[in-house]
């Protein structure tokens, strides 16, 4: 081994001692949160590195490799703190993810990136993935998001559809779904047509009431500026100036995806998203979705997203079970085929 690199590893697995002066203790005891609890996890998620607080001075110790790491987080965390986020152990774990995967982005950008916000919650990109998606809707007419359930895909493009109407960039939203449990051949439901199709777009007013005021809701869509409505409605029409979101897009034919894409009018947006591991189309039928890419890969202004596990922004045991699957699809070869009428719903 030569000397330099000799000199590189002594240096590596030496052990040292960095300092970080908090001078508003509000901040400081935000940070450290209730009985010190993300201190804790902090270290824990550390392992070989002290932290210890005293005064508004925090004092980190441990080998220079891990001690850096660790100094960098509790930096990011600071930032977030200082810009109104709420600090916790699913905070601190994706800033750390972020921090390794994308070592040149500061999750602080991601985390405090507000889209719309209703009574002072904001609803912002939880990850790297989903900052990508979202900047994507923006310098993108048609945006595909694709990813297992839980990573935001229908909720994110929900909430810049309103930020879009909100700022006057659109006249109306239209938000579709595909009934394909009823084989869109709603007629042989029981009830009213809002009954027949409530329960597959139940989900989609479930969002909106998130991110508008529900008591405004049913004027917006009595005047036609928000509607709900089976893909089947979509036929044969032009839709200009709006935001359109396709969910569940998995769940179409090749043809009803033609037929939703080319419903495109001028000053229009489109996003489609949906999760091909999860068709329940009948008679294992081809999914719209799968074949898309390949049909429109290369075009100017079309952009496909895939969001990933690491984007699952629910419970992080959804996480682990979609690599869980992801590792059992690898084994089985082609996970359409293995899961393809399963019935899952991905509900965000």
């Amino acid at each position: 081994m030569n000397s330099d690199r000799s000199d590189a590893l002594a240096e590596d697995t030496s052990t040292a001692t960095s300092t970080i002066t908090v001078g508003d203790q509000s901040a400081l005891m935000a940070l450290l949160g209730r009985a010190d609890e993300n201190l804790r996890y902090i270290e824990r998620r550390n392992p070989g590195v002290d932290l210890h607080v005293r005064g508004d001075t925090i004092t980190l110790t441990g080998l220079n490799g891990a001690l850096h790491a660790a100094e960098r987080l509790v930096k990011e965390l600071l930032a977030l703190v200082e810009n109104g986020e709420n600090v916790d152990p699913d905070i601190i774990r994706r800033t750390e993810d972020m921090l390794k995967s994308a070592p040149e982005e500061r999750p602080v950008d991601v985390l405090t990136q507000n889209i719309v916000s209703k009574r002072g919650k904001a609803i912002r990109p939880k990850t790297l993935g989903q900052k990508r998606y979202v900047e994507a809707i923006d310098a993108n007419t048609i945006v595909f998001g694709i990813g297992p359930a839980g990573t935001g895909k229908t909720y994110l493009a929900m909430a810049k559809a309103v930020q879009a109407l909100q700022a006057k960039e659109i006249n109306r939203i239209i938000l579709t779904r595909p009934a394909v449990e009823a084989g869109e051949r709603l007629g042989f439901l029981p009830g009213t047509l809002f009954e027949k199709i409530d329960p597959y777009l139940r989900p989609l007013y479930d969002a909106l009431h998130d991110m508008i005021d529900p008591v405004s809701i049913p004027k917006l869509m009595e005047a036609g500026t928000i509607e709900v409505a089976p893909l089947a409605f979509m036929r044969g029409r032009t839709l200009n100036d709006a935001f359109i979101i396709l969910d569940e897009a998995q769940n179409t034919t090749p043809e009803q995806m033609k037929m939703f894409l080319t419903r495109l009018g001028f000053g229009s947006k489109i996003v489609v998203t949906g999760d091909v591991t999860q068709v329940d189309l009948p008679n294992n039928a081809t999914s719209g979705l799968r074949v898309v890419r390949d049909i429109l890969e290369g075009l100017d202004d079309v952009h496909f997203a895939v969001l990933r596990s690491e984007d699952v922004v629910r419970h992080q045991l959804v996480s682990d079970i979609v690599n869980a699957y992801e590792k059992w699809d690898a084994k089985l070869g082609d996970p359409g085929k293995q899961r393809g009428n399963r019935g899952h719903r991905d509900h965000q």
